[in-house]
C-alpha cells in the first residue's frame, strides 16, 4: 500500500468512515488517540499485531512554567493535580 487513498475503502468495509484528511492525519502524524474498533482494523488490513503497530514510550514528569524569566520550569507535583479551586462565593454588600 503506498497511497493513503488505498486505506479508505478497505477501513470502510470495516464500518469505520474517515475522510481522506482525517486518514492522512493518521498515516503521516503521530495519533494522540486511537479506538479499539480501528486498532483492530488497521492491524487486520495490514496483517500485524498491536506490537507492531504501537511502541510503548515512557513520559517525563509534565513541567509548568512560572513566570520567571532564564528560570526552569517547577515540576507538577501529583498532589498539585489533584487540587481543585473553590468556588467564589459573591454575596450583595447589605
Amino acid at each position: 500500500m503506498y497511497a493513503t487513498t488505498e486505506l479508505r475503502p478497505l477501513l470502510t468495509e470495516r464500518g469505520i468512515e474517515l475522510s481522506e484528511a482525517q486518514i492522512y492525519r493518521m498515516v503521516t502524524g503521530t495519533p494522540e488517540r486511537l479506538s479499539l474498533r480501528m486498532l483492530v482494523a488497521l492491524c487486520d488490513i495490514l496483517a500485524v499485531t498491536p506490537n507492531d503497530l504501537i511502541e510503548p514510550v515512557a513520559e517525563t514528569a509534565a513541567t509548568r512554567a512560572t513566570g520567571t524569566n532564564g528560570a526552569k520550569p517547577a515540576k507538577v507535583s501529583a498532589t498539585s493535580k489533584a487540587r481543585t479551586p473553590r468556588r467564589a462565593e459573591i454575596t450583595p454588600k447589605k
